[in-house]
């Protein structure tokens, strides 16, 4: 193995190896995949068998992953959606850091640590780590639904924190102390410069250059690659990361219509560079030296689990989300960031504190991550246990955010919609074509959106929230339909899809459930789960298209004019 690790090439061989079996051990033994990663990290690391030797190119891997996964995060953001989020998002950042540093500084002082090692150690503890809580979101799919939108509303302003943390201790570090607030202004500046950058380019030159590199797909990606790499170099430049670069490199093409193009096609790019991420992060980690530090660690670990989400509860509760919302957003926080070790290694070079404080945040960052991954992993399944203890952080009367019974619907509905995407919308429209009245759910506040100004009926909901599902209008509903593909959730790996049954079920609901599904095997399973119906869209297409190919050209003709194209079939 030291052999074939003597050179780069051999040794990135070796962690994709080693990778590639710890991660199928951790699906067999159904533990997230970013937790097998770390692992490997672990492992290669100098703590077990020190295989990693080229730590440059392991970090440039790393940090193209950071800059793709940033990329595919801003491409995704919806301006209109951030200008309703802005609100929640800058105060439960800010109240978060605010929180986390006072309440860290005394609990520091109450373990006998001094001011300056307690100030450290408590500005650390106030990050949150966007990349993994980011790739765990994206792996649930919720990144879209509101409280995603919120988490990474409140992390971005934990990253412009963390840039002026770093800017102040910079200026400190190199002994002019007097002119941070010249540095800080500086970066601030040239902030607003690149995103006076952005807008110009996403109004004036996004859509036609994406157009054209459009009819090379292979040039597309090459194109979005360079255009969040280069971002991000330049955010890293000027002082703002590379994560806010990589994040307004996404930016700039939210607004064109090939943004579903790229993001599709470079999720396995962006899994495979934040696999390095992973390595490093773990290898990182020297376990031999970390057991001094377990009593103080096992303390602030405590206090990042539960009081980061506590006041994520507490903020949102105040401000009129519903206690769900606000616990699902929490557990996001419940875990400190890599910049945290950066930040209190600058301390160390600097003078300010002793190796042992970073060896102290190394372990809470080991805990914290290790543990905030199974909690966000599982937060569906966290919720039920914790749901009676929820309800003194939820306000009631003027809630900001729309409840099953907040939200006014003008009159009964015969089929309800979960999953408004293409094919939730499509069956919503020939539905409403037909004279049905149709009602849409979904817990992404773009796809409602899209679903009204198609003039139908929407509503905020989860298909898997026990409240919502009870406060629907059940008894005038013929039809419950979900779109949602399978999604599976909780130790036991349940599929959301059977746990949606069981709910419409034990709420009372008489009449007709219709799911989907795509395999042969999970039709079986679900009908037997209760399921009336099963739709298999490509199934039933194939159905339909030989249907139409072989019953004649008049038939043909009668099939498409029903869906109003008849202008379509020639003559």
């Amino acid at each position: 193995m030291d052999l074939i690790a003597q050179s780069a090439f051999g040794e990135v061989s070796l962690l994709l190896v080693m990778a590639a079996a710890v991660g199928f051990i951790g699906i067999i033994l159904r533990q997230p995949l970013i937790v097998s990663f770390i692992a490997v990290g672990l492992l290669a690391g100098p703590s077990a068998f020190d295989l990693v030797r080229s730590g440059a190119q392991i970090n440039l891997l790393s940090e193209l992953g950071v800059a793709v996964l940033l990329f595919l995060v801003g491409i995704k953001l919806d301006i209109k959606l951030i200008r309703s989020l802005g609100a929640v998002s800058l105060i439960t950042g800010l109240g978060q850091v605010g929180f986390t540093s006072i309440f860290g500084f005394l609990i520091g002082l109450a373990l006998g640590l001094d001011a300056i090692t307690s100030l450290y150690v408590a500005v650390a503890l106030t990050f949150s780590s966007t990349i993994i809580i980011v790739k765990l979101l994206s792996d649930k799919r919720e990144i879209d639904s509101l409280h995603g939108q919120i988490a990474l509303g409140f992390l971005i302003v934990q990253d412009l924190v963390v840039v002026l943390a770093m800017i102040v201790l910079s200026a400190i570090g190199i002994g002019i102390g007097g002119d941070g607030m010249d540095n800080i202004f500086q970066v601030l500046l040239s902030g607003a410069g690149v995103i006076a950058l952005v807008i110009l380019f996403a109004r004036h030159i996004a859509d036609p250059l994406t157009e054209r590199l459009a009819r090379t797909p292979e040039l597309l990606v090459i194109f979005a690659i360079a255009q969040a790499t280069i971002f991000a170099a330049i955010g890293d430049f000027i002082g703002l990361g590379k994560e806010v670069g990589g994040l307004l490199a996404g930016v700039s093409l939210a607004s064109t219509p090939y943004r579903e193009t790229i993001s599709s096609r470079l999720v396995s790019v962006r899994d495979f560079l934040l696999l390095f991420f992973f390595i490093a992060l773990g290898a990182a980690l020297n376990l031999s030296h970390l057991g001094a530090y377990a009593p103080a660690a096992g303390v602030f670990s405590i206090f990042v689990l539960v009081g980061n989400p506590l006041i994520v509860l507490v903020i949102m509760g105040a401000m009129g989300y519903r206690k769900r919302t606000s616990f699902l957003a929490g557990l996001t926080v419940a875990q400190i960031s890599e910049f945290s070790l950066i930040f209190v290694a600058m301390g160390v070079s600097i003078g300010h504190v002793s190796s042992e404080a970073l060896g102290l945040v190394t372990m809470v960052g080991l805990i914290t991550i290790a543990a905030s991954t199974y909690m966000i992993t599982y937060s569906h399944r966290l919720y039920p246990l914790f749901e009676p203890l929820l309800s003194v952080f939820e306000r009631k009367g003027t809630p900001r955010e729309p409840t099953g019974d907040s939200q006014k619907l003008p009159f009964r509905y015969d089929i309800a919609i979960f999953g408004l995407g293409r094919f939730g919308t499509a069956i919503g429209l020939r539905l409403k074509s037909k004279g049905m009245r149709v009602l849409g759910i979904d817990f992404n506040p773009v796809a409602l959106r899209r679903w009204r100004t198609l003039g139908l009926d929407a509503v905020y909901g989860d298909a898997i929230d026990p409240e919502f599902i009870a406060s629907m209008p059940l008894a005038s509903i013929q039809w419950m339909v979900s779109t949602i593909p399978i999604h599976l959730i909780g130790v036991s790996q349940e599929d959301t899809r059977t746990i949606f049954l069981q709910l419409i079920r034990s709420a009372g609901f008489v009449g007709k459930i219709a799911v989907t599904s795509h395999s042969r095997t999970d039709t079986d399973e679900l009908l037997a789960a209760g399921a009336d119906i099963v739709l298999e869209p490509f199934q039933d297409a194939a159905d339909r298209a030989v249907e139409i190919l072989t019953g004649g050209e008049q038939f043909a003709r009668t099939v498409i004019a029903d869906i109003g194209v008849e202008d379509k079939i020639r003559s």
